[in-house]
């Protein structure tokens, strides 16, 4: 057995978060330029490399594995490689199989991720609102995300549904996205924005900054709340409403420091990994996939080596009134 993946602050990295797209079908405003230069497809890993690297990681211990994008869905002949990574959860060596995902294409899918063993998934959504939605996303359409939505939880998925909390934007619909969570069953998480992307101005990124502090006050002037001391593997902190039993998570890389308990990694769809999403640094994991195609042993002690380097924490900050810590990359590129 190899040993555990452990960062030099004594971490386990058990959780992996691959990006097998930088496309999507929308261009959500805190993620993408609206005219997106995309990467060509041939530097992209081929599903057969995605799975050989998964795998590597699993042998690794990793148990928890989501797939990201871009949209994960748009990626041709993406069911393959979920269809393939189902051997891990059969064996048990991979504890959870995930996704995130914009809904686009739940509707289409949704019975066969629940075949290829996806329980839980999380669909990002920001606002009820059907013209907001359009807006904010430039190029989606509300109901058939809403759709999607219904489709998953149809085929037996339990669905998570992310908001990011933007200043000026959904602050109105705090409460409503919290009833429409509670009447289906669905738990909810807000993310505050991060500065991520060069295409956006600082005064425009702390325009946008809706501290999760603020937004829990607002929810406590119709509830109370009780702090869960429970996680997921990722890093929200978990609220409950005590009056409807209902779990909120809060994802606060802003106003609140998570990384003493970080146990994950990102991979781009290109083969790099990130240690830190709020940092720059990365390593490039392809040379040693695809120049080592009948062994793993180099890939796995590239592994080792991005590992060894994992910073203690990010640098996100906006407590000064400046985008400190701003990445030029965009979202989409590391993976969300």
């Amino acid at each position: 057995m190899e040993p555990a993946l452990i960062d030099p602050f004594m971490r386990a990295v058990t959780y992996l978060r691959v990006s097998v797209t930088d496309r999507c079908d929308f261009r959500c405003v805190y993620c993408m330029s609206e005219n997106m230069k995309f990467l060509p497809k041939k530097e992209l890993l081929s599903l057969e490399e995605l799975d050989r690297m998964c795998s590597a990681f699993i042998g690794l211990g990793v148990t928890k594995l989501r797939i990201t994008g871009g949209e994960p869905l748009v990626r041709r002949g993406i069911m393959t490689f979920f269809q393939t990574m189902k051997r891990h959860l059969d064996s048990g060596a991979l504890k959870e199989l995930t996704l995130t995902t914009n809904g686009s294409q739940l509707e289409k899918y949704a019975e066969e991720l629940v075949a290829c063993g996806v329980k839980r998934i999380n669909v990002s959504l920001d606002t009820l609102d059907e013209e907001k939605f359009a807006g904010i996303t430039r190029w989606g359409r509300l109901p058939q995300v809403l759709r999607g939505i219904e489709a998953a939880q149809a085929a037996g998925m339990r669905v998570k549904l992310n908001a990011v909390a933007v200043k000026g934007f959904n602050e109105d619909e705090l409460f409503t996205l919290q009833e429409f969570c509670a009447k289906k069953g669905m738990d909810l998480t807000f993310i505050e924005v991060m500065p991520m992307g060069e295409d956006m101005s600082e005064a425009a990124r702390l325009g946008q900054y809706w501290s999760l502090k603020d937004l829990r006050d607002t929810l406590e002037t119709r509830f109370s709340t009780t702090d869960l001391s429970e996680s997921t593997g990722g890093p929200a902190h978990y609220i409950r409403i005590n009056e409807t039993g209902q779990k909120i998570g809060l994802i606060q890389p802003l106003s609140h420091n998570f990384c003493e308990s970080c146990n994950r990694v990102r991979i781009t769809c290109i083969g790099e990994i990130y240690t830190c999403l709020g940092q720059e640094g990365h390593m490039d994991l392809r040379p040693a996939l695809r120049d080592n195609p009948g062994s793993d042993a180099p890939l796995i002690a590239a592994i080792h080596t991005a590992i060894g380097s994992k910073p203690k924490g990010h640098d996100f900050d906006y407590s000064r009134k400046r985008t400190d810590g701003q990445m030029s990359r965009h979202m989409s590129h590391t993976g969300g």
